[in-house]
């Protein structure tokens, strides 16, 4: 996906469309919200295969393999599917891995929190959709969004087994500790210490819920902040290096090329181009 944002809508005619045309297991380099309001959906996600009935929601965070087919009830369908780079809203998108990793498909408990959703997502959709649209206003609703959908999870009862219980406990608190000091120079073993426990088990837990490494996690919580430094500041490469830890400005530039595949200076140059 070229641009930064995205929404679209999946009506009943299209639906039936998807389902004519070969839909094998894939992965995105983008994060997926989708949003169900009417109609069924079969999602294999995490290795296993389900179907849910609407209003529901589904996260799909970068990297997993996932596969989503849409299906009709009594002829009737209606999904939202926002796609969105992790840096258009990088201070959220943590607590979305959070909130998702155990579940990644929620089924709302009444079409009372899917109407309030739908407001907001077709508000997303007029402003997407302007001559000139300014997305300063759809990461504004964006987050709305996201808090309605965060306090609607906190009604459910989401998770009764134990040990993944305690371990999606872990997995959240070590988050909130990378929020707090992801622009330091801190390594695994000081999470690992913060949390009073071994940097292999951290490593395991991490692997289990994102199928990335401690190290990787931090790396990618950095880069996706410089992301965001870059796109919404005119702060230059040397000092968002530096804000995130990084004391070398050379350094800074190889290890966000390695992970982004552009230089800094690239990055900031594409989305000026894309926004402008």
């Amino acid at each position: 996906m070229t641009e930064i944002f995205k929404i679209f809508r999946i009506t009943a005619e299209e639906s039936k469309q998807i389902m004519q045309t070969l839909n094998e297991p894939h992965a995105h380099d983008f994060e997926e919200l989708i949003i169900g309001g009417e109609g069924q959906l079969e999602h294999f996600i995490d290795f296993k295969s389900r179907l849910i009935d609407a209003p529901f929601i589904s996260f799909v965070s970068r990297g997993k393999i996932h596969r989503v087919q849409p299906l009709l009830t009594e002829g009737q369908k209606d999904i939202w599917v926002l796609r969105f780079k992790s840096e258009f809203i990088a201070e959220t998108i943590f607590s979305l891995y959070a909130s998702f990793h155990e579940k990644a498909n929620i089924n709302m408990q009444s079409n009372a929190c899917f109407e309030r959703l739908d407001l907001l997502c077709k508000m997303i959709y007029e402003e997407y959709n302007q001559e000139a649209s300014d997305l300063s206003v759809i990461r504004q609703l964006l987050s709305a969004l996201f808090t309605i959908i965060e306090s609607e999870r906190r009604k459910l009862n989401l998770n009764n087994d134990e040990s993944k219980k305690i371990q999606g406990t872990t997995f959240k608190n070590f988050l909130r500790l990378l929020e707090e000091y992801y622009k330091e120079s801190k390594d695994v073993n000081f999470y690992a210490d913060k949390l009073f426990m071994t940097t292999r088990n951290l490593n395991l837990i991490c692997q289990n819920v994102l199928q990335q490494s401690v190290s990787e996690i931090i790396e990618t919580r950095k880069l996706t902040e410089a992301k965001n430094l870059l796109m919404t500041t005119d702060k230059n490469i040397a000092e968002i290096g530096y804000e995130l830890g990084f004391n070398e400005k050379t350094y800074f530039t190889h290890a966000f090329k390695r992970k982004a595949g552009l230089t800094p200076t690239e990055f900031r140059d594409e989305m000026q181009k894309l926004l402008s």
